[in-house]
C-alpha cells in the first residue's frame, strides 16, 4: 500500500492535474490534502476548495476517503463534505489513481448529479431552478472558497 500511494504522490507533484494539486499532511502517507480550484464555466470559478484524503489500509483494493473540508452548496456535497460519488463507493476499481479521483471531482463540479442526491435541497433548487442554484453556489464559493 505505501509504496502505491508514494508512486502516486510522486506522479502528482511531477504531473498535477488541471485545477488540482495534493500532498502528505505532517508526513504521514495514508494522510493527505487535496485542492481543487473552481472550474472554469461552474459557479465554483475561484474558489479554492480543500480536501482530506485518508487512505485505508487495503488501498488500492479499497477507495480513500475523500471530504471536502470547504463549504461548498452542491447537490453532491453535504454540509459535512461527505461526498456521495460512485467512484469513491461501489464503483471504485484499483485502476483509479488519487489524480483521477480529482480530476472526476472537478468533472462533478462542473455536472452535479442531482438524481443521487446528499443535499435533496439543494438538488431540488438544481431540478426546479438553475439561474437560483448557480447564484446560491457563487455566494458560497465567495463566502467559503475565496480567500
Amino acid at each position: 500500500m505505501a509504496e502505491r500511494i508514494q508512486k502516486e504522490l510522486k506522479e502528482i507533484e511531477k504531473n498535477p492535474p488541471d485545477f488540482c494539486s495534493a500532498g502528505m499532511v505532517g508526513g504521514d502517507i495514508r494522510r493527505w490534502q487535496a485542492t481543487i480550484i473552481g472550474p472554469p464555466g461552474t459557479p465554483f470559478v475561484g474558489g479554492i476548495f480543500k480536501l482530506s484524503l485518508t487512505f485505508p489500509p487495503k488501498y488500492p483494493m479499497k477507495p480513500p476517503e475523500v471530504t471536502f473540508k470547504t463549504k461548498i452548496y452542491h447537490p453532491n456535497i453535504d454540509r459535512n463534505g461527505n461526498i456521495c460519488f460512485n467512484i469513491l463507493k461501489d464503483d471504485w476499481s484499483p485502476a483509479y489513481t488519487i489524480s483521477a479521483v480529482l480530476v472526476s471531482l472537478c468533472s462533478l463540479l462542473s455536472s452535479p448529479n442531482p438524481e443521487d442526491p446528499l443535499e435533496p435541497q439543494i438538488a431540488a433548487v438544481f431540478l426546479k431552478n438553475k439561474v437560483q442554484y448557480e447564484e446560491e453556489a457563487r455566494k458560497w464559493t465567495a463566502k467559503f472558497a475565496m480567500s
